[in-house]
């Protein structure tokens, strides 16, 4: 694979996929925080966002806001002043739609390419190469990235143009929410009237009511595991980009309204950097069920 690739953003998600392209293709990293770039064993070590753009051919970001996206790509030391015609970013964050639309017209103008590729599968998805992208852009520059994609993924989809990644990532984090949301007030209410959580779970995750949400939540509330992969913070972050693009379209999205006061509430009371099943602590606290006694 010829093909040179830069990663910038070795978080949770970044890291892992970061080592699996890295053992496919001559990849370059780059972190803030240098000990990141040195866990990339079979990576070079770039030093700056300038050093990447210089020598990737294509580059991929996984960042954790959209402003900082925008900073890394459109920004005074960006991306765009520094990547050659014919180069490509991809852009595996989750962007807003907006943003993802203004990046790929500045980086057009400088003839490179840009694909919004939002993925799902969280941490575990990432460590096994199991992610799901929801791709946005053209067909040519898609077909032309989707090797990489195979490498770190399990589902590839082109889902339309530019933002389209972006604005299906958003759905799909909606449904996690308010899936989250639910777990939580419903195991609640079984344990209020006497039935353990693990009973719960072992009696539903077969049947309707199971899912790859109920497969993380339900074990994590049973063992009282909040170890983030991802993390209300995190999700609370992406159900706001989700409420600002339906109210700017008037598009009436009750269900995540409700969802994003419990996470918010769930913020609020310091429970940010921990794993989303730990919102069941909010209905805990409530209902006087102390599990620890």
């Amino acid at each position: 694979m010829t093909e040179k690739l830069g990663f910038i953003g070795l978080g949770v998600m970044g890291g892992h996929m970061a080592r699996h392209l890295s053992g496919k293709y001559d990849t370059i990293v780059y972190d803030i925080d240098a000990g990141k770039r040195e866990s990339i064993e079979k990576a070079r070590k770039a030093e700056s966002i300038t050093d990447v753009a210089g020598y990737a051919d294509i580059v991929l970001l996984s960042l954790p806001s959209s402003e900082i996206v925008r900073d890394v790509v459109t920004g005074q030391l960006g991306l765009a002043r520094f990547l050659e015609p014919g180069k490509t970013v991809i852009d595996t964050s989750t962007t807003e739609p907006t943003v993802s639309r203004e990046i790929a017209a500045v980086l057009s103008g400088n003839g490179v390419d840009f694909l919004d590729a939002p993925v799902s599968g969280g941490e575990r998805g990432a460590k096994d190469a199991a992610l799901a992208f929801m791709v946005g852009g053209t067909e040519a520059v898609f077909g032309r990235c989707k090797p990489i994609f195979n490498v770190i993924g399990k589902s590839v989809v082109l889902v339309g143009e530019v933002g389209s990644g972006g604005v299906t990532k958003l759905v799909n984090n909606m449904i996690v929410g308010a899936t989250f949301s639910v777990i939580a007030e419903s195991f609640a209410l079984g344990m209020k009237n006497g039935v353990d959580p693990a009973v719960i779970y072992a009696a539903i995750k077969d049947g309707w009511a199971g899912s790859h949400v109920l497969d993380v939540a339900g074990p994590g509330i049973i063992n009282q595991d909040y170890t983030p992969g991802g993390s209300v913070d995190i999700l609370f972050k992406d159900l706001g980009y989700a409420l600002s693009l339906a109210r700017s379209q008037n598009v009436p999205v009750p269900m995540t309204a409700a969802t994003d006061e419990i996470f918010k509430a769930a913020r609020s009371s310091g429970r940010g950097p921990y794993a989303q099943q730990i919102i069941i602590q909010l209905w805990e606290e409530m209902l006087g069920i102390d599990r620890n006694s």
